[in-house]
């Protein structure tokens, strides 16, 4: 028994030393980054010695960069499209969880379809609609194209499905409708997965740089990434600044994820595939 729990033990170690291992691999550029964004300009996280370090740099480069205004546009872009998602996901989502009529399989397969087509295929097309709706130059041009997700639509859809029926027969039987169920039964139970889409897409939106190359010109438009292009185009050479401001563009999401990460994995694993 002893010398079983002793392999146990051994293997557990072995098995934490292998993660962590990974995770410093995988988080190294990570620190590099974090690291040279304190170095004095001029100079690498290697080569600088730690009582030279400031957050000069940081200071500097927002000031520069102009990202106030940057951060203002990602963060209601990326609110606006993420609130619209989760509207019309737990919408058409419940429906093909739980409605039935003709055609809903021919349409659950249409949704996961979309899932393959790339964004820059529609480009053309959506960029003449938003001319005729006189939507270039707005914020309108920023959040309507993606305001429909076909991975969201299919991972409320999964996770509906999952949910007991005899929950929405009792709330009916208390004289609920759909509508009611959806939000005082169904909503509650699915915040793992409203959870998973809004990190999903807040973090998509954020670091989304195509939407707003294409489709804006006007400065006071721009985002973060967009204003983080322009900074890298400016200090090429000075790798403090420019890794101040990408750690300034990075932290945002980054901690995002980390205070939903547990919501995160919940909703992940509980959306398997379901008929």
């Amino acid at each position: 028994m002893l010398k079983a729990s002793w392999n146990l033990k051994k293997t557990d170690v072995l098995s934490l030393g292998v993660l962590v291992l990974l995770a410093l691999i995988i988080l190294l550029p990570l620190i590099i980054v974090f690291l040279t964004s304190f170095a004095p300009s001029g100079t690498l996280s290697g080569t600088a010695s730690s009582q030279s370090w400031s957050f000069a740099n940081y200071t500097e480069a927002w000031q520069r960069g102009k990202f106030l205004l940057a951060f203002w546009n990602s963060t209601f872009v990326a609110l606006a499209v993420t609130a619209l998602q989760i509207i019309t996901s737990a919408l058409a989502g419940y429906a093909l969880a739980r409605l039935k009529f003709r055609g809903k399989q021919a349409l659950l397969l249409i949704v996961l379809a979309t899932l393959v087509i790339p964004f820059q295929l529609l480009v053309i097309p959506i960029f003449l609609v938003l001319k005729w709706g006189n939507l270039i130059n707005t914020y309108g041009a920023l959040i309507l194209p993606t305001a429909v997700n076909g991975f969201g639509i299919f991972l409320l859809r999964q996770f509906f499905a999952g949910i007991p029926v005899e929950l929405e027969e009792a709330a009916a039987l208390d004289g609920a409708n759909r509508l009611q169920i959806l939000w005082q039964v169904m909503l509650p139970l699915a915040r793992p997965a409203l959870v998973t889409l809004f990190l999903f897409t807040f973090i998509g939106e954020w670091n989304d740089v195509f939407k707003p190359l294409v489709f804006t010109t006007r400065p006071e438009l721009r985002t973060v990434q967009l204003a983080l292009a322009e900074f890298q185009e400016q200090f090429t050479n000075n790798w403090s600044l420019m890794m101040a401001a990408v750690t300034i563009a990075t932290v945002p999401v980054l901690l995002l994820f980390l205070i939903g990460q547990r919501q995160f994995i919940q909703g992940i694993a509980s959306t398997g595939i379901k008929n």
